[in-house]
């Protein structure tokens, strides 16, 4: 099993974006694709139905998945969500990051 944990800020915003979508009963999937400035990059989506490709939890009314491939580099993983005058959005701490761009999209293990 994979630890990731999503702070209530970062989950509340989440809930939010899927009633606001039409997707209450959708899961929160977190990836890790090639690409971006430091060589790979996170991505986040809303999914339905899970795979069997994947693990999943379930925390406080949000169900998160990962798929296998991405786990061992989201390992430790914390998703915020930040509201400020200078930066506000999803940002992502990774432990197992070697590098991070600037803009904390992407990164190197």
């Amino acid at each position: 099993m994979v630890t990731i944990e999503v702070t209530p800020s970062a989950r509340e915003q989440v809930l939010k974006i899927m009633e606001k979508q039409g997707k209450p009963d959708s899961a929160l999937r977190l990836y890790v694709q090639g690409g971006g400035c430091s060589g790979l990059s996170y991505g986040m989506s809303f999914d339905k139905l899970e795979t069997g490709d994947e693990v999943a939890y379930r925390e406080d009314g949000l169900t998160v998945v990962v798929d296998h491939a991405s786990a061992p580099l989201l390992e430790g993983l914390k998703v915020d969500f930040l509201m400020g005058l200078e930066e506000s959005g999803f940002k992502i701490y990774n432990p197992n990051a070697k590098e991070t761009c600037s803009c904390g999209k992407s990164f190197s293990a």
